[in-house]
């Protein structure tokens, strides 16, 4: 298979799709002031061909914060479909993707779902992993911006747009990767919650803020910052997923992913991020000696850390000896049925 990418700073999307000829699936990364635009063009552009698009920056080997990019993809079988009411009952439209999993004939080896989600994505990644997960197939994606997603030139809210790609070239997988880890012993018992805000209003029955704060030795005004190297993590069997602060809501905590009273969280801290990078650059690439191309999801949360700490450029320049890697910057990530925040998650194409 081969990837294709093109991107324009200033928003042409004529210029993105310059190099792209006879596509099998487009996914198209806009900003805000011209998504509705952009989306009718791509239509336009390559009619009938499978496309989700979403709001967010892209990338290659440089970061295009508010023009356009656009992802073509030739060698492969790809459908196009979107799950609506995501915030309510996106399972009432889930015969959808039994269908498109007939259509491509989805299996294990060479088949992934890329997502782009406009919220309650745990919801959202339960219904969808349930059709997935009985066929081994794996998922990736992330939240999009502004609440609206494309699917084949047609844009919705409430609503996660899919795309069904099959490898007619070699094999997939999809990778995750965690740039934290537990920090000493704490443990945390949430109480308090509040699921349709993500608030944690108590830590082991204390004020949530105020254990955030005793522990970092952060004011108040520090936490929405300090949470890029102090995240929560979610104990989800062996893994943990990450949970970021989004802001201080009285002596409560609201966070960028739903928790629920008894949730057992604990404290994380920053690890060697350019070491766990290369590491996991040299697993994909011992998995994959004839690698065709990655695509990836990075946290904005992650964006504004490796930005801070003057490393983001260094390390689009790091993922790009991988050969082939794209990606955009989400407001969280998807890794099959896990909502993450933090993190990366990519496929790789054979």
């Amino acid at each position: 298979m081969k990837q294709i990418y093109g991107s324009s700073q200033n928003g042409n999307l004529k210029e993105a799709v310059r190099g792209v000829t006879n596509p099998q699936l487009l996914l198209l990364l806009s900003n805000p002031d011209q998504f509705d635009l952009h989306v009718q063009e791509l239509e336009k552009l390559f009619p009938g061909v499978p496309s989700i698009g979403c709001m967010g920056m892209c990338y290659d080997v440089r970061v295009v914060e508010k023009g356009v990019g656009v992802v073509a993809f030739e060698g492969v079988s790809a459908t196009a479909n979107v799950l609506e009411e995501v915030s309510t009952m996106p399972v009432k439209y889930i015969h959808r993707l039994q269908e498109d999993v007939r259509k491509v004939g989805a299996s294990r080896e060479d088949t992934v779902c890329i997502d782009f989600c406009t919220g309650n994505d745990a919801c959202a990644l339960t219904t969808i992993y349930s059709v997935l997960r009985p066929l081994g197939v794996s998922l990736m994606g992330g939240t999009g911006g502004e609440g609206r997603v494309s699917v084949n030139g047609r844009i919705y809210q409430d609503a996660v747009a899919y795309v069904l790609i099959k490898n007619r070239g070699g094999r997939v997988r999809t990778y995750k990767e965690n740039i934290y880890h537990q920090m000493g012993d704490y443990r945390f018992i949430a109480s308090g919650t509040d699921k349709a805000k993500y608030i944690i209003g108590a830590l082991n029955g204390q004020p949530a803020k105020q254990v955030y704060q005793r522990i970092l030795h952060v004011t108040e005004q520090q936490i929405l910052t300090q949470t890029f190297k102090n995240p929560f993590g979610k104990v989800n069997g062996d893994d943990t997923c990450i949970i970021s602060i989004k802001e201080v809501d009285g002596n409560a905590l609201a966070c960028f992913r739903q928790v629920n009273d008894s949730d057992v969280l604990n404290l994380l801290e920053l690890g060697d991020f350019r070491a766990i990078v290369k590491e996991t650059i040299h697993t994909i690439q011992h998995d994959f000696p004839r690698l065709s191309a990655v695509f990836s999801v990075n946290c904005l949360f992650r964006y504004k850390l490796f930005t801070e700490q003057r490393y983001m450029q260094e390390y689009l320049a790091e993922m790009s000896h991988l050969g082939n890697h794209v990606g955009f910057v989400g407001y969280g990530e998807h890794y099959n049925n896990q909502f993450v925040n933090q993190s990366m998650s990519c496929v790789v194409f054979e």
